[in-house]
């Protein structure tokens, strides 16, 4: 039911406007996210757009490729070769799903047998989709994605530990897309414990808990609203701005291949960072609050936040890096001006949908929402967001430049 609404939500978000980039975008999200529990999606979407550019600028450059320079057959067909590209970037990364993205790519190929060059000019486009998806998958087999969970708990000898098994430890250490590791943009430390300012962000979201009195209900709605997390957070804008902006399909490949790249990276970054700090999460510490050598901290002994406490340590803020790269990316593309509305909605708060007319603000709304939410302190979100600006700029600055 969760896939469905989502797709649903997508399906709307992407209706005004279509190409073979945002068709292949829409049928991916919702695939690639139900296999979350064996990888995030962030990765597989970033292969797949990686070969659609690929195929797309191949036969007509006008970005520098991302590895490698391909030889386009003559006449091939761009539509045929993107969509070729993506279908077999998914199918090769999930051999399962076969059945379900050919039932999808053999009537997308149909619908472009009219286009000029009819057969011939789709077999050398599938052709060159076919070798940009194979090229894809072999760059990135090795690049330590499928790492076992070798994370070690702290305790000691006899003393209960909650044994529910953590997110993706080994992420960190995976190949990044346009990083130059995952340990590039690590932050210093978290704050001190006996700290002053530890203690202000304690207070201040301990007044957020589950029965909260503080949390308004516009605020309740935004932490709700950013309990989803993935890349259907953040793609549904970038197709609402290329649609305003009217992008060229050169111009969207470009676009998503940044987006999925970077967002990419943030999780690599910021799972490094994560595992590295080991940083406890304001369930935990709010319930040792006497435990904490800080005075100011008082200890809540039922407290808890208003939704799932993630399964990985806190610091820095994911959904905070996400953001930030993402809208760092697009800022590049379309201004940090006033643009026209794009919205969001997500599964997690039906029926509510939230609209911005700049990036910036869509950037800094996760970031209070997960403190509304008590799932993350304030310093956390303010150093997540610093990192995804970085690897957002570094990513457009330094791949598939224009020629």
């Amino acid at each position: 039911m969760r896939l469905i609404t989502l797709l649903i939500g997508l399906t709307a978000a992407l209706a005004a406007r279509a190409d073979v980039v945002t068709d292949w975008n829409r049928f991916a999200i919702p695939l690639v996210t139900s296999y979350t529990l064996s990888a995030p999606p962030y990765r597989e979407l970033a292969m797949m757009h990686i070969a659609m550019h690929e195929a797309i600028n191949a036969i007509e450059p006008r970005y520098q490729p991302y590895r490698h320079k391909l030889e386009a057959p003559a006449g091939a067909s761009r539509d045929a070769a993107a969509a070729v590209a993506a279908a077999r970037v998914l199918t090769r990364l999930h051999p399962d799903a076969a059945p379900k993205v050919d039932a999808e790519l053999k009537p997308y190929l149909a619908k472009l047998a009219d286009q000029p060059g009819g057969p011939a000019a789709l077999e050398a486009g599938a052709a060159l989709g076919e070798k940009v998806a194979a090229l894809v998958v072999e760059m990135r087999a090795n690049d330590g994605s499928n790492g076992v969970d070798s994370y070690r708990p702290r305790t000691a000898p006899g003393i209960y530990i909650p044994t529910a098994p953590t997110v993706y430890p080994y992420w960190g250490r995976v190949t990044p897309f346009t990083m130059k590791s995952g340990a590039q943009f690590r932050p210093g430390p978290p704050i001190d414990l006996k700290s002053q300012e530890w203690a202000a962000n304690y207070n201040e979201i301990k007044q957020y808990g589950k029965d909260s009195k503080t949390r308004t209900a516009e605020q309740t709605e935004t932490a709700r609203l950013w309990l989803y997390t993935g890349p259907a957070t953040f793609f549904p804008l970038a197709t609402q701005l290329s649609t305003a902006k009217n992008l060229s399909v050169h111009e969207n490949a470009r676009l998503y291949a940044l987006v999925a790249m970077a967002t990419a990276d943030a999780m690599i970054a910021v799972y490094e960072a994560k595992y590295h700090y080991e940083f406890w999460r304001p369930v935990t510490a709010i319930r040792n609050g006497d435990r904490d050598g800080n005075p100011q901290t008082e200890r809540e002994a039922t407290w808890e936040p208003i939704g799932p406490t993630p399964m990985h340590p806190e610091y820095p803020c994911a959904h905070c890096i996400v953001a930030a790269t993402a809208g760092t990316v697009l800022q590049a593309f379309f201004g940090t001006g006033a643009l026209p509305e794009f919205s969001l909605s997500t599964p997690t708060a039906p029926g509510v949908v939230h609209k911005w007319t700049r990036i910036e603000d869509y950037i800094q709304e996760p970031s209070n929402a997960r403190i509304w939410s008590g799932i993350h302190y304030r310093f956390s979100t303010v150093v997540g967001a610093d990192m995804g600006r970085k690897i957002g700029a570094q990513a457009v600055k330094e791949y598939l430049r224009p020629l």
